[in-house]
């Protein structure tokens, strides 16, 4: 089967000619004579990524689904073929309903009119791993049922198999190709595929996503039924609202379409900085607008991004040294982190930085193209040798659709400004006195449990002859409260004379 998916591959780029991108390549360039010869008749008129977007619609869902991961990697592609792959639509026939109604059978060990009191047959929405039907709960609640599509999962792992094997041959064949790390671009979109093909892991998204902004005005997240869920089904809540994407509605109902524009901002770095886990797939698509409100409606959780603390205090710092104009900051950020050589000379990086960010300050949204700023950025960071970071690919495809959503919605809208204001209140809680009390209180608990044992633990080192363990232990104890202000280094210090005293009276 894999055999027979590799042939079907080779004729579609065969037939998009998309043999180009690789015979341009020293190592089989004499070969494009001869596929040349051969393949005389094809008409390829059409630029080079129109030709590779209808071969990526041509293969399916799968390749669909990498060419939008693609289109985020500036890094990786041209500009041209960038903005082509960011048209791709994940737009798939619907499988059969008997299909269905059987996949809930089987997970529910039941009929279906045992399970909800109305069905509809018909889906309302049909992408590559699901489809979703209205039905209703016997107690009445209107619910939203999503249900994997039947023999998905063994297409994807031949699928992913072979982008495996395209990315190894990026590696070997291309100058940039080990520092692109494509291998560990499929393996991002490999993991994020395995997600969405759990749609209990989908459900557990939706849930902690709706934890967060339980009684939020920002954002409005449908609850989960457990009871109803399983890896191939997920039920919640039936949402009702506007596409975003219909202006002229939002506008009907009463919408502060500006206001709007700013709120989906918030949301964004809401998600990215407060909480470390945010919504990764928001193409108009997925959002619904509250009637009458400035409220969105998330749906489909299957792309989730996670960012760790140093992640996000990585990325606050870039932010704030963009907004503020400081390229030094960035240029030290960008070394601090380990991404460039720690012999590249800070004050070159600053210089290259400063030429590509300081035409996009103190003008509207409608007059910056984000996309190329990246591609810039990324150009400058090859210069460098700059590693790319697989594990910021989500966080970087969602700025972009942020971008998009923006711009649709108010052309006026200046992310630097709605942004800086949230950035800076973030970082003063996470380095002002609110911090500190934070941590305090993180601490304390820890702290009560240890100091009642330090004359106990003392004695017991002095019986074993352990003075070096137990040096070792307390160093490294004051090296981690040190970590914190000043008045944490403090309370390191008075630990350090409680552990001498105890050493004392043990000695006595």
């Amino acid at each position: 089967m894999k055999l027979l998916r590799l042939i079907r591959i080779l004729t579609i780029g065969l037939r998009f000619g998309l043999e180009e991108f690789f015979l341009g390549h020293e190592r089989v360039r004499p070969l494009r004579w001869l596929v040349r010869a051969t393949l005389f008749w094809r008409p390829l008129s059409d630029p080079r990524g129109v030709r590779l977007r209808r071969a990526l619609e041509a293969l399916g869902p799968i390749f669909v689904k990498f060419g939008q991961m693609l289109s985020t990697r500036r890094d990786l592609i041209p500009l041209d073929i960038a903005d082509e792959l960011a048209l791709l639509q994940d737009q798939v026939p619907p499988f059969p309903s008997i299909q269905a109604i059987a996949t809930l059978e089987a997970t529910y060990k039941k009929p279906l009119t045992v399970v909800f009191a109305e069905f509809d047959a018909t889906p309302v929405a049909s992408a590559s791993v699901a489809q979703v039907h209205f039905a209703r709960l016997h107690d009445g609640t209107a619910v939203a049922v999503k249900v994997l599509r039947p023999g998905i999962a063994p297409v994807i792992a031949h699928d992913v198999s072979l982008l495996y094997a395209a990315a190894g041959l990026i590696e070997k064949l291309f100058a940039d190709g080990k520092r692109l790390r494509p291998r560990e671009v499929v393996n991002e979109f490999e993991k994020h595929l395995e997600d969405e093909l759990d749609l209990m892991r989908e459900s557990a998204n939706c849930s902690q996503l709706r934890r967060n902004f339980t009684d939020s005005p920002l954002l409005l997240v449908p609850e989960v039924y457990w009871d109803y869920c399983g890896r191939d089904v997920m039920v919640m809540d039936r949402m009702d609202g506007i596409p975003v994407s219909q202006i002229a509605r939002l506008r009907e109902s009463g919408v502060d379409i500006p206001k709007l524009a700013a709120t989906g901002v918030e949301i964004f770095f809401t998600q990215v900085f407060r909480d470390g886990f945010f919504h990764a797939d928001m193409h108009p698509g997925n959002i619904l607008v509250r009637a009458g409100s400035e409220q969105y409606i998330a749906l489909d959780f299957g792309i989730m991004g996670t960012l760790t603390e140093v992640d996000k205090q990585y990325l606050a710092r870039n932010f704030l040294a963009f907004f503020q104009r400081d390229y030094k900051a960035v240029a030290l950020a960008h070394l601090e982190s380990g991404w460039v050589p720690a012999d590249t000379r800070i004050d070159e990086l600053e210089a290259a930085v400063r030429a590509v960010c300081e035409p996009v300050f103190d003008r509207p949204l409608k007059d910056i193209s984000f996309g190329r700023v990246l591609l810039q950025l990324f150009q400058a960071s090859r210069r460098f040798n700059v590693e790319i970071q697989p594990q910021l690919v989500l966080l970087q495809k969602t700025l972009l659709n942020i971008e998009g959503l923006g711009r649709q919605l108010d052309p006026e809208l200046d992310l630097w400004k709605t942004a800086k204001p949230f950035l800076e209140r973030w970082m003063n809680e996470q380095m002002g006195w609110r911090a500190l009390l934070k941590n305090l209180q993180t601490e304390a608990p820890k702290w009560a449990a240890l100091l009642p044992q330090l004359p106990r633990l003392a004695h017991q080192a002095l019986n074993e002859k352990r003075f070096v363990r137990l040096e070792t232990d307390l160093a490294l104890m004051v090296r981690q409260l040190q970590t914190h202000n000043r008045w944490l280094r403090m309370i390191a210090t008075l630990l350090v004379l409680t552990a001498a005293a105890a050493l004392f009276i043990a000695f006595h």
